[in-house]
Order: C-alpha cells, then structure tokens, then sequence
C-alpha cells in the first residue's frame, strides 16, 4: 500500500527524489517538446478547505479550485466517507448491459435541476468526453434524420471545449492548434464575444448586434442545411473568463432555434455553483439549450465524472424515426461509473443543504474585492460573474503583439504569489480566480491581498529590468 506522505516529515533529499522520479516517468498536459518527458512540475502534497499544502511546506490558498472543480473545497469528509462506502458496496458494473442504483438516482435528481425539457444523462469520465458525446450524438442524429450534410460546428475564437480530438477541434484560444492536428473542415470560428477587446469606440450593444450578425451570415453563407451544431461555454472559462455582453447568448439561441442547429451549452465550469446554481444556462443567461455538457464541479474534483443532458424532444424524435435500429455506437468503460455517481449525489447535498445559497451572497463581495485591483497600472481590467474571475494584465500597450511581452507575465505573478502563499493559475497575461465555494470574506481579503503584492512584485520587476515603463 503506497503511504500518504505528510510534508513536515518529508526531507530535503526525498523532496529531490519526487522531482527526479517526475522528471524520469511522469508527462503532464500540455507539455512543449522541449521538456516533454524531463520535467518536474510543483509538487502538491495535501489539501484542507480552501488550501493546499505544496512539496516546500508552504501553505496556499487554491486559487484556481484545482481546474475550476474543487468546489467543495479539499478534505471533506461527507465525500470521503461516500467513496470508501461505495467502493465496499459496489465498486463497478458495465453500463453496456447493467445500471447502478447510484447513477439513476442521480440522472433524476440531475434532470430536476436542468432547465426545459433536458432530463436524460449520458454520463462519460470528463468534460472532453462530455463534449465529444454531444457531437457525435448531433452526427448521429443527423444520420438518422437523414440529413448526412448537416455535420459541421459552429464554436468561437477563445473558447475551449477538451483535448480529444473532435472538442480540442473546437478550441480557439493562441496557439492550440499549432503542432496538433484538428478536424478543422468540420469547424466554422466565430469571432470571440470580449467586450474587453471590442473595436475602439464601439459600444458593447453594437458589439453585440455585430457578433449575432455574425453568425446570421455564416448560417446563411453555409447553408443552415449543413450546421449541425452551435458548441458555446456561457462564460468562456480558459479563454480569459470572458462574459459575453447581455442579450448575446439569447439571440444565438433563437438563431439556432430558427435554422435547426442544435444549441450545446458547455457548462463544464460554469455548473454546480460556480455561478450559484446547479446550471447556469437558464437560472443566470435566460436559455434552454438543446444539449448540456458538465463535469468538474459535479463530483468537486473527488472522482472523474461528466455528461451531457440531452433534450427529451430531440430523443423523441429519434424513437419515431423511419430507422429504429440505428445505433448510437458510443459508450465508455466508466460511464455511469457507481462511485462517480454517488459522490456526485453527496456532492449535490452540499450544495442544496447551503452551499449555493453560500456563493451567491458571497460572490458580489469577492467580485468587488477583485475589481480593487484596476488601480494597478499592469491590471487592464478585473471582469468576472459569480466565483470566477480573470485579471488581465496588460504590460506591452502599444505592440502589434501584445503576447511578446505578455507572456511571462502571468507567471511571474503566479510564482511571486506562490511564495506569498496563494496558487495561480497563469494564462499567459491573465490570472485567473475560481476558488472553492466555501470561501469566506477574511479568505477573499486574503487572496486580493497576495495577488495585489504578487502584481506588485511583477510590476517592480519588469521596470528594474527595463522591459517596462509603467
């Protein structure tokens, strides 16, 4: 049995054998080809609440929430208990010819909170597979509606959707696709909906009405006949926590109600209390999607688990098509897995018994706390909606290409905060806040504290190197 390590007892020369046994067997996401396979990222050794404790002893506040699910925060033990519980009660069962108590408990309880008609689960092992199982249900569908031209996918620029290979097809930030291969003749990008990076003098209403044209001429450039689907996070998460400007995601939802295209809502950060409700989609932006895609923050991050809701019309539609027996040839090992699906369900106590209702009062003070930071001569702007936020740090103005001198920014912050006693998640020249929904007002002090003196720190930095004027 592998030991748990506790970080005080750990010596300096088994801190060196954890970084030698990374650097010699272990690869981590997104990896350059230069270290792939030699490198040694920060070592994280233990988790309480809101903090993590890393391989030197320091004690952190989890900005991030791990990635954007650790909603519950570290070490609860109603979640621990229900693991150990079900693992000894039943630990796994195929889903190709059984189903678990504890998975269709869960698509009942799922299905009440979905808005409309969405009250059918397919569940998969993430948000990559979540996604890549609503596009490829939007092929099949379309076969057997007969409409075989109707398969190409509508996303945005800035937008990320996974890393298999149909939803990495759909990513749109800097730099995704520049060593890796896409299916890019079935994706149309439509621009990115960052009021932030509007055209000068343009106000965020026209900016609006420009994005929903947008997308008025594509379907009619493209033929709504070969559309099969519309793929948008409510909020674009890894793309800079972008919050499209009001109004914007109900008109992209009657222009694929109008053409037939299926609206897909990738809620996978944005559901389960990130926003302050189990979905967002209707509660917080006002839309009743086709398809819903979730992960993350359903099981808080204690077990892999995603899904999609799927409409009950679209399934109606196909139980009275002219081909009953055509298969949806889709399916994963751990779909409904037992475990996943019992700690999504205690993982849904929590946040009906209190945490929800937690977040939503907390959130105005943790967006306003943030949005103290604009006074800062790096900071662009502070923009956000519920308990995620994005701080943009905008060092290099006047360039043509902002990211030369953008780059390293976030890291820079990101490892001063880290000796502060705060994790970031850097995205190139953002810094990026979702922490844990139980996050209190002393600890949101605490956090805008660290990252204030970390972007202090930076700015002194690049002024004392003379990259910067300030």
């Amino acid at each position: 049995m592998a030991a748990i390590r506790n970080v005080e007892t750990m010596s300096a020369t088994e801190r060196l054998d954890f970084a030698e046994m990374a650097k010699g067997h272990l690869i981590q996401p997104w990896p350059v080809a230069g270290e792939i396979g030699a490198e040694a990222r920060g070592g994280i050794i233990a988790g309480d609440g809101i903090y993590v404790t890393d391989i030197e002893g320091r004690r952190l506040i989890d900005g991030p929430a791990g990635m954007w699910c650790t909603n519950v925060g570290h070490g609860c033990e109603p979640i621990a208990r229900t693991l150990y519980e079900q693992a000894m009660t039943l630990s796994y069962n195929s889903p190709w010819y059984t189903a678990s108590e504890p998975s269709v408990r869960l698509s009942k309880r799922l299905a009440a909170h979905a808005p409309g008609d969405l009250d059918h689960v397919f569940y998969t092992t993430g948000g990559s597979s979540a996604v890549e199982t609503a596009l490829r249900f939007m092929q099949f569908s379309n076969n057997v509606f007969g409409r075989p031209t109707k398969k190409r996918i509508v996303a945005r620029q800035g937008g990320y959707h996974g890393s298999t290979y149909l939803s990495a097809s759909l990513n749109g930030r800097p730099r995704d696709h520049d060593w890796m291969d896409s299916a890019g003749d079935l994706v149309v990008k439509l621009s990115c909906p960052n009021p932030f990076r509007r055209p000068a003098g343009q106000s965020v209403e026209a900016f609006c009405d420009m994005l929903v044209e947008e997308f008025s001429t594509t379907i009619e450039t493209l033929g709504a006949e070969t559309i099969g689907a519309f793929v948008a996070e409510p909020i674009m998460a890894s793309g800079g926590v972008i919050v499209p400007p009001p109004g914007y995601l109900t008109r992209m939802r009657e222009l694929c109600r109008e053409n037939d295209i299926l609206f897909i809502a990738d809620e996978v950060v944005t559901a389960f209390g990130r926003l302050g409700n189990i979905f967002a989609s209707k509660e917080v932006f006002g839309i009743e999607p086709d398809l819903i895609t979730f992960a993350k923050g359903v099981t808080s991050g204690y077990f892999p688990l995603g899904g999609a809701m799927i409409s009950a019309a679209l399934l109606a539609r196909l139980r009275q098509s002219n081909h009953a027996d055509a298969m949806f040839a889709h399916g994963l090992t751990y779909s409904s897995h037992p475990i996943g699906c019992a700690v999504a369900e205690t993982n849904l106590d929590l946040l009906e018994g209190g945490l929800l209702a937690h977040a939503r009062d907390i959130a105005p003070y943790f967006q306003a706390q943030l949005k103290t930071l604009e006074d800062l001569p790096l900071v662009g702007e502070v923009r956000g909606l519920g308990l995620m936020a994005c701080v943009e740090c905008v060092a290099d103005r006047e360039s043509n290409n902002p990211l030369a001198l953008d780059l390293e920014v976030g890291k820079r912050i990101d490892a001063h905060c880290q000796q502060l006693g705060l994790l970031v998640r850097p995205l190139i020249h953002m810094c990026v806040m979702s922490p844990p929904l139980t996050i209190s007002r002393p600890q949101i002090d605490d956090l805008v504290s660290i990252l204030r003196q970390g972007i202090a720190l930076t700015q002194d930095e690049l002024v004392r190197e003379g990259l910067w004027k300030g």
